[in-house]
């Protein structure tokens, strides 16, 4: 749900069915409002005008057919690279399926690329987060949108417990050393040469 409420926030393409000077909110101002031309407003305010039968939402561009096929073809041959997307691609998507899926083209195929891309991603961000846990130090995850992100967070919140566990347990280990250090003996060379020179001044 906090998801999708930050999705909402995203601009989209409506072609109005009402004339109107335009709004003005806290978030911005939108509009005018001509009939069969298309403006960009939230996602939020898109599917209030399309619940009241006053628009029509145009599909964005990324959701074509055409450059979702595309990127899936990318994401499947580039394994360690994700495509560029909407940060939110997964929540936008998923409330158009919902809330205006009559206004899509093609949306049973748009709806499985969408799919698909989802679960090429997700696979490669679990293979990333096994090669952690491995030998190597570092992933790149460039272009992971937030749903993405949501997954990966509880891996990242227990390295940096770990990590901070790590830091602690060093800095108790060299304030030991550094107290072992400053209470060890004088060394045993000196002290043998004391004992040589001591007994050289022994009275025969």
């Amino acid at each position: 749900a906090e998801m999708e409420f930050l999705a909402e926030d995203e601009l989209i393409s409506i072609v109005p069915n009402f004339r109107s000077d335009g709004m003005h909110m806290l978030c911005g101002d939108f509009g005018p409002f001509r009939p069969q031309i298309p403006v960009k407003v939230p996602l939020w305010l898109a599917l209030s005008l399309k619940k009241r039968r006053k628009c029509t939402l145009q599909t964005p561009d990324w959701m074509n057919v055409d450059n979702l096929a595309r990127v899936l073809e990318e994401e499947r041959e580039s394994t360690g690279v994700f495509q560029e997307l909407p940060f939110h691609y997964i929540e936008i998507s998923q409330l158009l399926f919902d809330n205006a899926i009559e206004d899509l083209c093609d949306h049973y195929k748009m709806r499985t690329l969408i799919e698909d891309i989802r679960n090429v991603r997700f696979n490669k961000i679990q293979n990333g987060l096994q090669q952690l846990e491995g030998k190597k130090n570092a992933v790149k995850l460039n272009n992971v949108s937030a749903m993405e992100i949501n997954i990966i967070r509880p891996f990242f919140i227990k390295a940096l417990e770990r990590f901070y566990k790590y830091d602690v347990d060093y800095a108790k280990a060299a304030a030991t050393d550094n107290s072992q250090a400053s209470n060890a003996p004088t060394s045993s060379t000196s002290v043998r040469g004391r004992t040589i020179q001591n007994r050289g001044l022994r009275p025969r």
